[in-house]
């Protein structure tokens, strides 16, 4: 009886496991391309911006970044 509840917990690992890596896959591909299209705006032809201009999407995408890191490594600091 045991080891089928441990077969179970097992598999619902695994299948959270493969669902986080689908998705963290899919998602970091597609911040990149949203990365690399912000970075197009950086065309002096076609736009017209500043230094601080730069520094305000820069600084914004790192907050977001250091956002994502802390949650992430309370969820990792939990689960020890």
């Amino acid at each position: 009886m045991l080891e089928k509840d441990r077969e179970k917990a097992s598999a619902a690992k695994d299948g959270k496991r493969e669902k986080f890596v689908e998705l963290a896959e899919n998602r970091t591909v597609n911040a990149i391309k949203a990365i690399r299209i912000i970075g197009k705006l950086g065309n002096k032809n076609a736009y017209q911006f500043d230094e601080s201009d730069v520094q305000k999407i820069v600084k914004a995408l790192n907050k977001e970044i250091d956002a994502l890191k802390a949650r992430c490594l309370r969820a990792v600091e939990k689960s020890l």
